[in-house]
């Protein structure tokens, strides 16, 4: 084995934040990226208290804050005519759950947990590619290994597969295909002063919801940027064609949205576009001494904002567990670790991606249903947060004191009600 406790495939936000989670507990850690440079494509990102809670806990939530926007407000908009249809106080939520609602750029939070596992000792590898894993040993020598391009190998007591919603780990365990939501992403930023018949407030998080399409945007960078995403069903894709989601089609699925909506879609980038695919959950993420994390085990729609937020608390949950099964010699009782990861996470991201799912569905409605939807939510308080209770607040991932953990039936009992979409 090498000199290392846990190797990462995979240097995304989930791949580093574990990296730097496991680093901070004292656990000698490589990550392994395959590319030549950490780098994020996209642009920005809502992270909700439950992940600003785990960012504080890290010492990282000071420098996100300068790196983003803390808004004020969240509002859900109807697209075709533009009136709001419900809204949260985001600054009334910070206080019900004691973290902000951070947005911020997805290379600036990269770059947060890059240079928070510089500073940790992880050790950080490129052009490193992955193409095999596999278990060996026996009792107190068990211990994983991966076979690289190059034909080399390298072993560890735990390795992490934080390959993304294309992992490897996943074809070779579970061998499952991606599911195509027939949804595609546009997605563009740009300077804070874009002229424009109506003025943005940075302060806020905006998605306009309308028949088969969504708009959404917020401000990043301080509020000197302005984010949009522009995502919309693609006719193409769902009659089986090939070449779906290009940019005729998005000037069309947005074709009967209201005037501001239509502002935004010339500042989107049009070069490059995100094919919105997603995997049906499954309820075993852990094979030997291989774990799958992030968009690995658990690659969600976007429509409740989770994705990242899911890879990054799969990592702390790791990390707590292996600190209570360490030994005084620093060895940890990985086979129970894993056993705990696996009790806690899976299902608690089985709901998730179920939701993100229905929450999708409840935006895109289109005739009479759409009318009932807008009706139905004018009518919710804004400071009801029957819907966001089970995801923003104390879950399976935080200790009921310093020393112990939730364990996954108390979990069940106090927290996963009945599934809904109420807002």
């Amino acid at each position: 084995m090498d000199n290392v406790d846990v190797i990462v495939v995979g240097g995304g936000i989930g791949g580093l934040s574990a990296a730097n989670a496991l680093a901070l507990s004292g656990l000698k850690v490589r990550l392994l990226e395959r590319s030549n440079n950490f780098s994020e494509v996209g642009a920005g990102l809502q992270l909700a208290s439950n992940c600003t809670r785990l960012m504080d806990q890290y010492g990282l939530l000071e420098e996100g804050k300068r790196l983003g926007v803390v808004p004020d407000k969240m509002l859900m908009r109807d697209a075709v005519d533009g009136s709001v249809i419900t809204e949260m106080d985001l600054r009334d939520l910070e206080k019900r759950y004691g973290y902000p609602y951070l947005v911020i750029h997805r290379s600036d939070l990269l770059g947060i947990f890059m240079r928070a596992c510089q500073r940790n000792g992880v050790e950080l590898v490129t052009n490193a590619r992955v193409i095999d894993y596999d278990e060996t040993g026996e009792g107190t020598g068990t211990h994983a290994t991966i076979t690289l391009e190059d034909g080399s190998k390298q072993s560890a007591g735990l390795i992490i597969a934080a390959d993304g919603i294309h992992s490897i780990a996943r074809k070779k365990y579970v061998g499952d295909d991606l599911v195509n939501s027939a949804y595609v992403a546009y997605r563009g930023t740009v300077p804070d002063d874009v002229p424009r018949t109506q003025k943005v407030d940075l302060s806020e998080v905006v998605v306009y919801v309308g028949p088969r399409c969504h708009f959404v945007h917020y401000g990043l960078r301080g509020g000197t940027m302005l984010n949009q995403v522009a995502v919309f069903q693609s006719p193409k894709a769902v009659r089986g064609e090939e070449d779906w989601g290009t940019p005729d089609e998005l000037d069309a699925g947005f074709a009967h949205t209201c005037d501001f909506v239509r502002e935004g879609l010339p500042y989107m980038w049009r070069d490059k576009w995100w094919r919105m695919y997603t995997r049906n959950p499954i309820m075993n993420w852990v094979f030997g001494r291989v774990a799958l994390l992030g968009d690995a085990s658990h690659p969600p729609l976007q429509y409740i904002a989770q994705g990242a937020i899911m890879a990054i608390e799969d990592g702390w949950v790791l990390t707590e567990h292996s600190k209570m099964n360490r030994a005084a010699d620093g060895t940890v009782d990985w086979d129970t670790v894993l056993q705990a990861y696996n009790a806690v996470r899976p299902e608690h991201c089985r709901r998730v991606l179920t939701t993100s799912v229905s929450w999708g569905a409840l935006w895109h409605l289109d005739g009479e249903e759409r009318i009932q939807r807008n009706a139905l939510l004018r009518q919710r308080d804004t400071y009801n947060y029957y819907f966001t209770d089970w995801l923003y607040g104390p879950t399976a991932l935080y200790p009921k004191d310093e020393h112990e953990l939730w364990s996954p039936i108390e979990l069940a009992a106090a927290q996963w009600p009945q599934d809904h979409i109420s807002m």
